[in-house]
C-alpha cells in the first residue's frame, strides 16, 4: 500500500472514534442515518428512534451492560467484522445477511417499497423487468431483497443514506427509489414534498429487521432473542411501536 494511502486510512479511522472495550458489557452500534428507526438529533447527539428504543429495552430485559452509538452504515458493518462491536442493527433478513452474521430477532417488519415522482408515468410493477427501463436508486451498501439485489437494473447506488436518496428523487436525478416505506415518507415530509411523490402499490417485500452478531456468536444471539421474545409476549414493546407510527 502506498505510504500516502496508508496515512489517509489511519486518519479516516481516527476521525471516527471506536467504542472502548467493556469488561462484561456489549458494544452496540447502529445506522446513524436510518430515521425514524435510528438517528442522532440535537446538540447532545444521543441515539434516538424506534429501533434504538427497542434494542435498549431488550438489553435492559436481558440484564446486559452496554454502550450504544450510531455510525455511518459502512462503519457499522466494519466494526462488527473487525470485532470492534459485539452487536449491530438493523439488518435485513436476506440469505446473504444470514450467511454473513448470526441474526437475532426480528425486531419488527417493514414494507420495502418503490417510490417515484407523482408526475412519473409508471403506475405500478408486477415483475422486476417492468422496472428495467428506468434508473433505480438505492443506498450504497444496503441489501433489500435477493432477487432485486441481483437484478440487472440501471442501478444508481451513489446515495450514501436514505435522506440523500430522497433528495435525488425530488431533484429528478433518478426515476425510482427503493426503501422502507416509513423511512422514505419520513424524509419526504422533512422536505414538505408529500404531494410530489407516489409509492407504487405493490411492495417489493415485507422485510423483517434483525440485530446481528459475528458469525458463530450464537450465545449472545440467543440471549438477545430470548429477552426480545419475553417482551413481545408480554406486549411491553407495543407502546414503542405505536409512538413511532408502526
Amino acid at each position: 500500500m502506498p505510504v500516502r494511502l496508508f496515512l489517509f486510512c489511519l486518519l479516516l479511522g481516527a476521525a471516527l472514534p471506536a467504542l472502548p472495550a467493556l469488561a462484561d458489557g456489549w458494544r452496540v452500534v447502529g445506522d446513524e442515518q436510518f430515521a425514524p428507526y435510528s438517528f442522532q438529533y440535537g446538540e447532545d447527539r444521543q441515539p434516538r428512534g424506534l429501533d434504538v428504543e427497542v434494542v435498549q429495552a431488550v438489553l435492559r430485559e436481558a440484564g446486559i451492560d452496554y454502550q450504544l452509538r450510531l455510525y455511518p452504515w459502512a462503519r457499522v458493518k466494519q466494526m462488527l467484522a473487525l470485532g470492534d462491536a459485539e452487536m449491530a442493527f438493523q439488518f435485513a433478513g436476506t440469505p446473504e445477511r444470514r450467511a454473513q452474521y448470526e441474526l437475532a430477532g426480528p425486531l419488527r417488519s417493514g414494507a420495502t417499497v418503490f417510490m417515484t415522482l407523482r408526475k412519473f408515468p409508471l403506475a405500478d410493477w408486477q415483475r422486476l423487468d417492468d422496472l428495467a427501463p428506468y434508473s433505480v436508486g438505492q443506498v450504497n451498501g444496503y441489501s433489500y431483497e435477493a432477487a432485486f439485489d441481483n437484478f440487472a437494473f440501471r442501478r444508481d447506488s451513489s446515495a450514501q443514506n436514505p435522506r440523500q436518496l430522497v433528495a435525488m428523487l425530488l431533484a429528478g436525478r433518478i426515476d425510482v427509489i427503493v426503501g422502507d416505506r416509513l423511512q422514505l415518507m419520513h424524509f419526504v415530509r422533512e422536505q414538505r414534498a408529500e404531494q410530489q411523490v407516489r409509492i407504487l402499490p405493490r411492495p417489493l417485500v415485507e422485510m423483517p429487521r434483525y440485530v446481528a452478531f459475528a458469525k458463530g456468536d450464537s450465545a449472545r444471539a440467543q440471549r438477545f432473542v430470548s429477552a426480545l421474545q419475553r417482551l413481545q409476549r408480554a406486549g411491553k414493546l407495543d407502546a414503542i411501536y405505536r409512538r413511532w407510527g408502526l
